[in-house]
């Protein structure tokens, strides 16, 4: 497979997820990327088309001290986002896992947030 057949291919699938999610002030869309290093996460408004709230693997608060995310490190900053979006004031998301399957760490993260009181 080719790499544009492969990018198109991606970018199918992110467009069918999407157009089912749409976050709002009351419940912003939560979407996760995961890059080799390091892993991201921000509260988006759509109807104002604004970031709330954001976290990632690069910041002091949630420094991730293995350079590759594995599911150990999403736990841990799972946990460490939900209480940065909780500070935020915000208790209910739309979870949006992008191009990604909900496994491995995507699923950590998503567990170990949902374990630390955010409501998906």
């Amino acid at each position: 497979m080719n790499l544009r057949k492969k990018q198109r291919l991606l970018q199918r699938r992110r467009l069918r997820i999407r157009k089912k999610l749409n976050g709002t002030a009351e419940r912003p869309r939560l979407s996760v990327y995961l890059s080799h290093q390091h892993l991201y996460a921000q509260c988006i408004d759509d109807t104002k088309g604004h970031t709330i709230a954001s976290a990632s693997t690069l910041s002091e608060e949630t420094k991730n001290k293995k350079r590759k995310p594995n599911t150990e490190s999403a736990t841990a900053f799972g946990k460490s986002a939900a209480e940065i979006f909780k500070k935020a004031g915000i208790q209910k998301v739309i979870f949006d896992r992008g191009i990604r399957h909900y496994q491995g760490t995507l699923k950590a993260f998503a567990e170990a947030a949902r374990g630390s009181g955010l409501d998906f």
